[in-house]
Formats: C-alpha cells, sequence, structure tokens
C-alpha cells in the first residue's frame, strides 16, 4: 500500500476503504488498521473524523518546507561526516553510488516498460542508501533519524522527479551523485554541501513544475 500511494496508484484524496484494501492486498482488517495509522505517521495517509482514512493530498507548501528542513538537516551532517568519515564510509559511498548508477542505467536503456515498477522500487531503495551512505558517519544519531524521517516525508514528491529524470532523461542526476561523491571524496565540505543544496532544490523544482 505505502508504494501504491508514493507512485500514485492510489491517488490524492482518494478514500481508503477497509473492504476495497482488503480485495486489494489480500490482507486482514487488523493489520490493514495498523498499517493505516502507520502511514498516517509518514504523512501518506489522513484520518477524516467518523469518515475514515483518505491520501493525503499532495501539498507544495509541505514539499517546499521539507526540503528546506532536509537541507538543513543533512548539510550539517554532510558536514560532520566528512570531518570524522574514515575508509569504510568511503567505500560505501562508492559502492551505494555504483549500484544506484547501474539501476538508473538499466531503466533508461530498457524502452520496453516491461517490469518499470519493480525497477523504480529498486532505484529508490538505492537512491535512499546512497543519500544516507553520505551522511553515515556524521557521529549524531538524531541528525541520522531526523533525516530518514524527512527523507521519507518526502519520497512521494521525490519517485516522481526521480522517475521522469530517469525514463525520460528531464535531469541528469546520475551526474549530480557523481559529483558529490567527488566533492565529498576529496573532503571538500564547501562544495560538497553547495552541491548537496542544490541537488535538493533542483528536486523541489522539478517537483513543482510537475503540479
Amino acid at each position: 500500500m505505502r508504494w501504491d500511494i508514493v507512485r500514485g496508484a492510489l491517488a490524492p484524496g482518494m478514500p481508503l476503504r477497509l473492504e476495497q484494501l482488503k480485495a486489494r492486498y489480500g490482507a486482514g482488517f487488523s493489520p490493514l488498521r495498523e498499517a493505516l495509522n502507520r502511514l498516517q505517521g509518514e504523512r501518506l495517509v489522513q484520518s477524516l473524523s467518523l469518515r475514515g482514512f483518505i491520501v493525503a493530498p499532495l501539498s507544495p507548501e509541505e514539499m517546499a518546507d521539507a526540503i528546506d528542513s532536509r537541507i538543513v538537516i543533512e548539510t550539517e551532517a554532510l558536514r560532520r561526516a566528512i570531518q570524522r568519515g574514515d575508509d569504510a564510509w568511503e567505500a560505501e559511498i562508492l559502492a551505494a553510488a555504483h549500484q544506484l548508477s547501474r539501476q538508473t542505467g538499466r531503466i533508461a536503456a530498457d524502452t520496453s516498460g516491461e517490469g518499470l515498477d519493480q525497477a523504480l522500487i529498486e532505484l529508490e531503495f538505492r537512491h535512499r542508501r546512497f543519500h544516507r551512505a553520505l551522511i553515515a558517519a556524521c557521529g549524531s544519531p538524531r541528525l541520522l533519524q531526523m533525516a530518514d524521517t524527512l527523507y521519507m516525508e518526502t519520497e512521494r514528491y521525490r519517485v516522481t522527479a526521480l522517475t521522469r529524470a530517469v525514463t525520460k532523461g528531464e535531469r541528469n542526476a546520475d551526474a549530480e551523485h557523481k559529483a558529490l561523491v567527488d566533492t565529498v571524496l576529496a573532503r571538500d565540505a564547501e562544495a560538497a554541501v553547495a552541491l548537496l543544496e542544490q541537488h535538493f532544490r533542483d528536486t523541489g523544482r522539478q517537483v513543482a513544475g510537475l503540479s
């Protein structure tokens, strides 16, 4: 259900009736209610008094606020990670960047469209791993927790932008990621922070252009 909301298969504002969800996902009412409550905590679902749940509407203002918050949290975490990171941290960044680039290339090269949904799930997983790897050595569990929360809150907006960037060639996110890796490994904190902020703002502008 979560991925169906993120990718838009369950549209913003759509009522989420338990009977229909049971038929769609083959799950009982209790696990479905638990899932809906969890998704409400992630701002993907809203509870309406006496009317059940709906898919949370998309909000340009909420997206902009979340992106601004990501910039504050993740640029600080990146500065600290660049100061503290060791060889193992660098190796994880390189591995995550390589796997992300490989998946991006596979999707771009596949013109059939078969298996695209599963490929995009894997792309988002690798994208998340890459951005988490950049800040993993920051030394602050709270910063990492806040970064994880904000990442999930922007996922629905970002997946739309990332999908179009990869499948339609509207943006060279691969080159942006490579530039980030190069500056981080060079331990150039100012350049890396500037690139990360630009990366986030470009995503925000791209999503705003789709609304």
